[in-house]
């Protein structure tokens, strides 16, 4: 299952200070091995395989667990995007390819797309050489005026499949989103769009056997329940937790992406574990309190401060299910 709008609220960072009274915000940057010595983070050292395994759930298909005592605030893994897209209002504000705060300083421009280094420009030409052969105004203008963010993801990961970056059955391993009739009658006119935009472009009907009706609407059923709301913290740990309540109300979301593992994180109301960005797109998995070996890892899908009637309906509009963890059966 997937998430959007993954919130930090003030019941978290209570949480957080009421389980390390004593400890600054610098600790949460450390781990521990399994001998139990802490480990700075930002030592440069071999990495060790993260205290994880995927298995089969009895009752919500695939999740993560725990191989091994994890405690709270430490860092499970880290995780990279398949897929990441700056929302249409921030492409003037955040790097096109990692979604870092840009400031005031832009360190890289290619036709109209900004970078924060160098580096970011050269690795999105894995999409980006294709992107700027085409059209995009009448694609994006769609996705503007319906409110839509997903589309973007799809027309970068086909970017990246006509480039060669990228097997057009990336995201097949994720978990698909049931589609109604009338769902997958809205998806139409984006996938036309899409379609014309690279004919338009000249791309060869050979590079765009794959982008079919079929793939446009498969390939956005997964990302509908496995696509993250990126919310860039952009500073320490420690001042995303001291800002968490705040973060509730605000509007930060600099885009949306699509991951491996942190997509296979099962919902609870009331989770040992979150996902945070504090600098780009890249994800770090972290623990809320004290995890014991063998107990299963979970993230909270939406804003948990919410009552239990919200949350249960928008859990189940927004994934199709209704939610039966301790918190909800207790009625809170």
């Amino acid at each position: 299952m997937s998430k959007f709008g993954l919130v930090r609220c003030s019941r978290w960072v209570w949480r957080f200070k009421t389980l390390h009274p004593q400890k600054k915000a610098s600790t949460f940057f450390t781990t521990t091995t399994e001998g139990g010595q802490a480990v700075n983070e930002n030592v440069s050292r071999r990495p060790e395989p993260p205290p994880i395994r995927v298995a089969l759930t009895e009752s919500a298909g695939r999740g993560v667990f725990a191989t091994r005592r994890i405690g709270a605030g430490e860092l499970i893994h880290r995780a990279k995007p398949l897929v990441s897209h700056p929302s249409l209002s921030k492409l003037q504000n955040v790097c096109y390819f990692c979604l870092r705060k840009l400031g005031n300083s832009v360190d890289s421009q290619s036709q109209g797309a900004s970078f924060c280094s160098e580096e970011c420009r050269k690795q999105s030409k894995v999409f980006h050489d294709v992107e700027v052969k085409a059209d995009w105004l009448a694609y994006d203008e769609y996705c503007r005026s319906h409110g839509l963010k997903y589309p973007l993801l799809v027309k970068r990961l086909a970017c990246m499949v006509i480039s060669g970056a990228a097997s057009a059955d990336l995201l097949d391993i994720l978990q698909p989103a049931i589609l109604s009739p009338e769902m997958i009658s809205k998806m139409e006119e984006g996938f036309g769009l899409l379609r014309s935009a690279f004919t338009m472009a000249n791309i060869p009907d050979a590079h765009m056997e794959f982008l079919t009706k079929q793939w446009y609407i498969e390939v956005m059923s997964r990302i509908r329940i496995n696509a993250f709301r990126i919310e860039v913290a952009g500073g320490l740990y420690g001042d995303l937790l001291s800002s968490a309540a705040a973060s509730v109300d605000a509007e930060a979301a600099v885009g949306t992406a699509v991951y491996m593992l942190p997509s296979f994180y099962n919902h609870d109301c009331d989770p040992n574990a979150h996902i945070v960005w504090t600098e780009n797109v890249d994800a770090r998995l972290k623990a809320l309190r004290d995890v014991d070996a063998g107990e299963e890892l979970r993230i909270c899908y939406i804003d948990a401060s919410m009552n239990h009637d919200a949350r249960q309906t928008l859990l189940y509009q927004g994934f199709g299910f209704q939610c039966n963890c301790p918190r909800c059966l207790s009625g809170d």
